[in-house]
């Protein structure tokens, strides 16, 4: 069975950046969008980000247009609005389709691959997957679990 370090998704430049750079690191792995309800969840995201990157953990986002055109921005468009409107400096990767036929494999492993209570179609932007220091997926976060929230399950793990 493949881990989510194995998965090598182009940055927002379109290199490819391996996720294999992350393995030992402790991640949560959000699919993102600049004009969704849920889009100042990116600040509590990049708090999580700078209070815990020095204990081995770091947020990844995945910016997709999946959900009623909710990302309409591409690249360098994206990386400009997660840094200038909420000063968020975590890896933001390529667009991606979450969900349908034209899934990234890497969130089809997301939602195929994990535990039971992880698995299952991406419902809306900033779903949550925590990923454990080994690849393997240890939780997944609806997409109204505030940032914050989710300190104490993130914690035991770093």
């Amino acid at each position: 069975m493949a881990v989510f370090h194995d998965f090598i998704p182009n940055d927002l430049h379109g290199r490819p950046a391996p996720l294999s750079a992350y393995a030992g690191k402790v991640l949560l792995v959000v699919n993102t969008a600049s004009r969704c309800g849920f889009t100042p969840q990116l600040e509590g995201l990049q708090k999580l980000h700078a209070d815990f990157r020095d204990r081995g953990f770091a947020v990844l986002g995945f910016p997709s247009n999946d959900f009623l055109g909710q990302e309409p921005l591409e690249g360098v468009g994206i990386e400009e609005f997660c840094r200038v409107r909420y000063a968020a400096d975590f890896p933001l990767f390529e667009k991606v389709h979450v969900r349908g036929k034209g899934r990234d494999p890497l969130y089809k492993h997301l939602t195929e691959e994990g535990p039971e209570e992880t698995r299952g179609a991406i419902k809306w932007n900033f779903t949550k997957f925590l990923i454990g220091r080994d690849g393997r997926i240890l939780a997944r976060f609806a997409p109204n679990a505030d940032p914050a929230s989710l300190r104490k399950a993130i914690e035991p793990f770093l």
